[in-house]
């Protein structure tokens, strides 16, 4: 009878884990991370929200599919009186990358799209995009690019887009209400207007350099997610329901907030004067526009909501090559091309590479304690994750502050790794997925 109780409760448990209720996750910490080290991590966590570093978090581990560790911390609106849950709803801007890298290379395996066709091809105003080239006196020169821009160009970002960054080229990219001199460069969530004519706006801007000869961060995802509405004829928040967060389980991941779960959406804070946290306005670039804002253009750079064991369930089918729970999004071949560098020696950083969706640790000490062939990214609000197949490991750490100027994200998973017992990183069997 116990035994039978036993079982029932783990399958409850599963259960609730999947989809998003609010009750915490049976973490199973015995033989993954040595208590006391792993203490450390929470200690770390409630000293940063005492100090005013931030103002609450979520931090959830998977240790083979399992959940390990999960801690939730502070406030998810300190000035309404919330206190942060493990469903807490986060913005994860450039997290949303990975996700529609997966839409574009789901309609590559179908046979939809190449890597090597031009995005002009479903865009026409890339036919001729345009570089800005800086000259000896410092004044820029506008040159037609040399080369078409690819599918593969933008999955890497070696298509030359940034975020509008540069002084030569703020100022145009300002009229035409894109980059950083209008708010966030990656801040879409305010136009009244579809991706694809902001992309096709985009097309009209020079570019910081010529496609595939530097590696340059901007709105490449961007571009991918019009492709994915021209290559499937969908709207890009309906193909990644379809295709990918509704076939997962992830009912907390949207493009924009379901009326119901405004009280479980995090506020955002910025630094103050004093160096400590203080709430963004209300509204646009501040808050966002994620309740009531126009709700059109979706942005596949930097879109999406979700929570924290959403996102690990993306992560956990991706660690498991492209399936978990019966439900294939990806070939294994693919998922092993979005976490091998593509890009060699044009990625700015010593011991790390890029590939289709993620920054790839080339050497060990290239990403603070990673094993060679960990993978991951963040987001501008703060957050990071990292799949780490070597340890067996997911991580997923969610917070809401920007610019973030902390150093939290780049310490949690030191924390993480040196808690790990030696049986941690040992081969074990697959487990059943949370």
């Amino acid at each position: 009878m116990k035994s039978q109780v036993a079982v029932l409760l783990a399958l409850l448990l599963s259960i609730t884990a999947i989809h998003g209720a609010q009750a915490p996750i049976a973490t199973q910490t015995q033989g993954v991370f040595v208590p006391q080290r792993i203490a450390r991590l929470d200690a770390l966590l409630q000293r940063y929200v005492d100090e005013g570093h931030m103002a609450g978090a979520v931090a959830l581990v998977l240790h083979d599919g399992r959940p390990a560790y999960e801690h939730v911390v502070g406030w998810s609106d300190k000035e309404a009186g919330r206190r942060m849950t493990a469903d807490t709803i986060f913005r994860i801007a450039s997290q949303t990358k990975a996700i529609t890298s997966v839409a574009i290379l789901s309609l590559v395996e179908e046979g939809r799209l190449a890597l090597e066709d031009p995005v002009s091809r479903y865009i026409p105003a890339f036919a001729h995009t345009t570089v800005a080239v800086e000259g000896e006196d410092g004044r820029a020169s506008i040159v037609p690019a040399v080369h078409p821009i690819t599918i593969r160009h933008l999955l890497t970002h070696t298509s030359g887009i940034s975020y509008g960054t540069g002084r030569n080229v703020a100022a145009m990219y300002e009229a035409k209400g894109l980059g950083p001199a209008a708010g966030f460069g990656w801040y879409l969530a305010d136009k009244d207007e579809s991706i694809c004519d902001t992309m096709a706006t985009l097309a009209t801007l020079p570019f910081a350099a010529q496609p595939g000869e530097d590696w340059v961060y901007g709105y490449s995802s961007d571009v991918l997610g019009c492709l994915v509405e021209r290559a499937s004829g969908m709207p890009l928040d309906r193909f990644i329901e379809t295709r990918i967060t509704g076939p997962l389980g992830m009912r907390d991941t949207h493009f924009f907030l379901p009326e119901r779960d405004r009280a479980r959406l995090a506020a955002v804070y910025t630094i103050g004067d004093s160096g400590t946290i203080v709430r963004a306005p209300d509204g646009g670039r501040g808050q966002g526009d994620y309740v009531s804002g126009p709700r059109r253009d979706l942005s596949g750079g930097a879109g999406l909501l979700s929570t924290a064991r959403d996102y690990a369930r993306f992560l956990e089918m991706i660690r498991r090559g492209g399936e978990i729970d019966g439900v294939r999004i990806l070939s294994p071949r693919t998922v092993a091309l979005m976490r091998t560098d593509q890009v060699g020696d044009l990625y700015p950083q010593p011991g790390l590479g890029f590939g289709m969706g993620f920054e790839v640790v080339e050497q060990y000490g290239g990403k603070d304690l990673a094993s060679v062939g960990a993978y991951g990214w963040g987001g501008a609000y703060g957050t990071e994750y990292r799949i780490d197949p070597d340890a067996h490991l997911v991580m997923v750490f969610m917070q809401q502050l920007v610019p973030n100027t902390t150093d939290i994200g780049r310490k949690f998973p030191t924390l993480v790794y040196q808690a790990l017992t030696p049986v941690a990183t040992s081969r074990q069997p697959p487990a059943a997925s949370f």
